[in-house]
């Protein structure tokens, strides 16, 4: 019997993987610390581990093409999420969430860009299925993205007011929210809040007549965060599907893909300035998943032109990943290279 086109015990071992991936991270970063770089660093490695581990697993069950499938959905997943940890980067910064706090919005923003993936990734094969001129479709939106974001890096870059963030204005609608913050706490219990709002003399709008708990400013950036990831889906979902049409095979690589972006996160905080042109090489790939699906398409609808395979597919995305990265190190500040 076979699932999402794979047998039940592939599916099993997916889900036992990322379910025991989720609870082990929990356990180990129960404490409200701030994440060193080399922590980072080692839960990175750890995390790319799990991953390839998997891919292994497709390797000699499935077969090459499955496998050389995944990992370029999983490389390409994982650099796209590169322009989204800037975005949550400047979302930490506008709402001064302390460094020790900051790992477990992440986490509650990885079980929920989960649940997203999931329905995103059902609707995107179901639109496949429609036949190729969706996937026109795609490459305009791919393509469009490269285009804003490739416009967004000639611009000087602007401070985003998240106040009027349609997230926040939601929040707002449904709780009273406690004007600073309380430790990790996304919620107070409006009891707790009215005690602490008398002892400390503060008026909380609302308090008393709305909602049973009070949110705190830490789940207004959760909310942010989470809004931004389903916007940032509706980029990434159509560039995996380039890859595979096997839902599963979509879906795992951009899971295992999102379970390493805490640790990445902490990362890329600390070597920003060194990552100069990652973002291009972000831009250069999403050209090329566009091109790639206007292949595609073209292929299918006049039955002339070719497909690239999995295999040139996932070398490309590799080299100009590779490229991206060997330029940012010979780009570097001078002030960070003299400091080495």
């Amino acid at each position: 019997m076979e699932h999402l086109g794979f047998p039940l015990e592939t599916v099993i071992i997916f889900v036992v993987t990322v379910a025991g991936s989720l609870f082990l991270d929990l356990f180990a970063h129960k404490k409200d610390e701030d994440i060193s770089l080399r922590s980072a660093c080692l839960w990175s490695l750890f995390w790319i581990a799990v991953s390839v581990a998997f891919g292994g697993y497709l390797y000699v069950h499935h077969g090459t093409e499955m496998a050389s499938l995944y990992f370029t959905g999983y490389v390409l997943e994982k650099v796209l999420s590169v322009d989204n940890l800037f975005v949550i980067m400047a979302v930490f910064s506008w709402f001064s969430i302390p460094n020790e706090f900051r790992h477990r919005v992440l986490y509650w923003g990885v079980v929920g860009a989960i649940v997203f993936r999931a329905i995103f990734v059902a609707i995107g094969a179901g639109l496949m299925s429609f036949g190729p001129f969706v996937e026109l479709i795609f490459a305009a939106m791919v393509a469009y993205t490269a285009v804003m974001m490739l416009k967004k890096g000639n611009e000087e870059e602007e401070i985003e007011d998240y106040s009027s963030h349609v997230a926040c204005r939601w929040v707002r609608r449904i709780f009273p929210v406690w004007p600073r913050l309380h430790g990790h706490d996304f919620f107070l219990s409006r009891a707790h809040a009215q005690e602490e709002s008398a002892r400390l003399g503060l008026t909380v709008e609302g308090i008393g007549k709305k909602a049973a708990y009070v949110a705190t400013p830490l789940f207004i950036c959760l909310a942010v965060i989470e809004v931004s990831d389903v916007m940032f889906a509706f980029d990434s979902v159509p560039a995996v599907i380039a890859v595979s049409r096997e839902p599963l095979i979509i879906y795992s690589a951009m899971i295992f893909a999102i379970l390493g972006l805490r640790s990445l996160y902490f990362v890329l905080e600390a070597l920003r300035r060194y990552l100069v042109h990652l973002e291009k090489a972000v831009i250069v790939l999403l050209f090329f998943i566009a091109f790639k699906l206007l292949l595609s398409a073209v292929k299918h609808i006049f039955g002339v032109g070719f497909e690239l395979s999995p295999h040139f597919s996932l070398a490309v995305v590799l080299i100009i990943l590779t490229i991206g990265i060997v330029a940012s190190f010979f780009s570097a500040p001078k002030d960070t290279k003299e400091s080495r």
